[in-house]
């Protein structure tokens, strides 16, 4: 834990950081935070900190209480991880759907307030995966875009995006109602061609008149879908229950992690971003040049996680075909490892010049990113104390798409540790 003599060298008496702060890359966001941001934008904007002159900040408010309604049976390790992570994620519709590899919201707050990012500009992540980026910008009132070539992913951010404002009655009647809806979606699964494309959200085509026409709602069915999807990923886990029982549990859960912001939009009258999911190439990014106000992403862990094959219930179930999604993937081409390696340093090269091109002058693009020189020396044949890290590596080619090198800030990495042990928070400006 960081010391309170520390805090106090740190910050003045009346800012009150919030608990759970363990790690020195928190504390270097919250002194950044502190001088980038007035004490009324700390109250409204600052993600670490608990209380400024003794009244209580949106981020503290918005995280109390439960975070999302687990099940009575849920073990007691993924009650350990919401309870220890209270500040960092579980909050706004962040915790919709487990999926590996993503961003600490909080984190990705505190980045947003250091960049000098305010409401009414516009973020962009190029490699948006479930959409963290997204999702928190528009909490924050700042505008944001985002592009994955996974449809999931666009799909998943979009539910997401979704979830801010959705309306609580149509779910918590699909809630009562899962039964007739989960037979509807194996119904859709067993003929996929029954749902239109993702600018639709993947709505079916023919919507059935025995169902709630509430349903279908853009901002309800998104997240019905992935309530679906999430379950069934669960019943693959779990023999807990029936897979009705299963889905209803997740659609439950869903409404209540809705529900909650929508309470704090009116407690704490927040004015939301918007946000613009975008399924495409990173490498090609279809923006104006200088056209966004900062850029915040974390290339694919490649290296870590194959997200076509992480993802391939999901993508199946969207009717995508996988062998060419994997073919437009940064980090998946290639058929033996060292092939991957070299296209993915071309692919970061045409990412890294995307964005210098899209960025304005006098802002930052920060870039999160994990290695592992371990597997890196493998993987090339040389001694992991040789290899050059893909954080340097990523520099490098941050400075050749004409990108300033700014600052550093290092975290180590949980969830992934035993492939990617420490990343990187790496800042450029143009």
């Amino acid at each position: 834990m960081i010391s309170s003599t520390v805090r106090t060298a740190l910050f003045h008496g009346d800012l009150e950081l919030l608990p759970q702060m363990n790690e020195i890359y928190e504390l270097e966001l919250a002194y950044a935070e502190s001088q980038m941001l007035s004490r009324e934008e700390l109250m409204q904007r600052g993600a670490y900190f608990a209380s400024i002159g003794g009244r209580q900040s949106h981020h503290f408010r918005l995280c109390t209480g439960e975070a999302l309604r687990l099940p009575g049976d849920a073990a007691n390790q993924r009650r350990r991880f919401f309870e220890k992570n209270q500040f960092r994620t579980g909050y706004c519709t962040h915790g919709l759907f487990p999926y590996r590899g993503k961003f600490h919201p909080q984190m990705i707050k505190g980045i947003i307030n250091m960049m000098g990012l305010r409401p009414g500009e516009t973020v962009l992540d190029p490699t948006m995966g479930s959409g963290t980026t997204l999702v928190e910008a528009s909490s924050m009132g700042i505008h944001s875009i985002g592009f994955d070539a996974s449809p999931f992913c666009r799909f998943m951010t979009s539910a997401k995006i979704a979830g801010l404002t959705a309306p609580i009655g149509p779910l918590n009647d699909a809630a009562n109602r899962s039964e007739d809806l989960r037979i509807y979606f194996q119904t859709l699964q067993e003929h996929r061609e029954g749902l239109r494309g993702p600018d639709e959200h993947y709505l079916p085509t023919d919507i059935p008149a025995h169902l709630p026409a509430e349903w279908f709602r853009n901002d309800v069915w998104p997240i019905l879908l992935l309530a679906l999807l999430d379950a069934s990923g669960f019943a693959e886990r779990s023999t807990r229950g029936t897979p009705t029982q299963q889905f209803r549990g997740i659609i439950e859960r869903y409404a209540f992690v809705v529900a909650k912001f929508q309470e704090a939009i009116q407690m704490l009258d927040l004015k939301l971003g918007r946000a613009q999911p975008i399924q495409g190439d990173a490498r090609e990014l279809q923006l104006p040049d200088q056209s966004v106000d900062g850029i915040i992403f974390s290339p694919p862990y490649s290296f870590a996680v194959d997200y076509v094959e992480n993802d391939a219930p999901h993508l199946r179930f969207l009717g995508q075909d996988l062998d060419s999604l994997r073919n437009k993937m940064i980090g998946l081409r290639g058929r033996t490892l060292r092939q991957k390696f070299d296209h993915y340093c071309s692919d970061m090269a045409s990412l890294m010049k995307q964005c210098a091109r899209v960025l304005r002058p006098g802002r930052q693009c920060t870039v999160i990113i994990g290695t592992n020189n371990q597997q890196l020396g493998k993987l090339l044949n040389q001694s992991p104390h040789d290899v050059q890290g893909l954080d340097d590596l990523t520099i490098e080619l941050a400075q050749a798409a004409g990108l300033s090198f700014s600052r550093r800030l290092s975290r180590r990495i949980v969830g992934l540790a035993n492939t990617m042990r420490d990343e990187d928070i790496l800042v450029f400006s143009k």
